[in-house]
């Protein structure tokens, strides 16, 4: 959950949010050695008097800054299609949850289970209770176990969506007669929260998400108990 000051991302809570973590830091790295490159160049260049100012041919710095900048987009590339390749892998997801996007709230569909699907609103702040997060709670969360790997199909009914978790480093467009796809998997339990990430309409604010991961037995009581209702 992020805080106010937070400076950087929230803690990861999937194994494809620890890559995206790493991938930022890798990036970073090479951004900071850029930088601090250019910025001595330049307060060299500044402070230092010109001992020549005819030099008409230098092929071996043409080739030095042709060469660089080519490393490191290649050193930066290969990790971040690495990431793209494991983000769009899905096989033999153990849960599949159909997520439809509405104006302005969710809806859940758990394909492996029958008569399971609920619709999840934002509980307005005057119905708040003690420890929940204003504009960020709903009345009925999406329910997932510990170290499954699930699958998540999203669309949406009326206008363009976007469901996204920021701790699992999950984001994708809910497109009305679309269907895309994205997966996750959780370590451990938790709650985890996000919001619509696109602008899609005068409520798109009040679209909160909140996925809970419980332990696999409380899971499978969970779904005996929401088949009951």
């Amino acid at each position: 959950m992020a805080h106010p000051t937070q400076l950087g991302f929230q803690d990861a809570a999937s194994p494809i949010m620890e890559e995206l973590l790493h991938f930022h830091d890798h990036a970073l790295m090479a951004v900071l050695l850029i930088s601090m490159l250019v910025l001595y160049i330049i307060s060299v260049l500044m402070t230092t008097k010109l001992s020549s100012t005819n030099t008409i041919d230098a092929q071996e710095i043409e080739m030095v800054w042709t060469i660089m900048p080519a490393i490191i987009l290649i050193v930066i590339a290969l990790p971040s299609l690495r990431i793209l390749y494991l983000m769009d892998e899905i096989s033999n997801p153990d849960i599949t949850i159909k997520t439809i996007g509405h104006q302005w709230y969710w809806s859940y569909e758990y394909s492996d289970f029958t008569n399971l699907s609920f619709d999840s609103y934002m509980i307005p702040t005057k119905d708040l209770e003690p420890g929940h997060f204003r504009l960020l709670e709903v009345d009925n969360r999406m329910i997932t176990s510990i170290g499954t790997a699930a699958r998540i199909l999203i669309t949406a009914e009326d206008v363009l969506h976007s469901w996204a978790v920021p701790a699992l480093g999950v984001k994708s467009d809910a497109i009305p007669g679309r269907l895309n796809q994205t997966s996750f998997l959780i370590p451990h339990p938790g709650i985890y929260y996000g919001q619509c990430s696109e602008i899609c309409g005068a409520n798109h604010s009040f679209m909160p998400i909140v996925v809970e991961a419980l332990p696999v037995p409380d899971f499978l009581n969970w779904i005996d108990s929401a088949q009951d209702a």
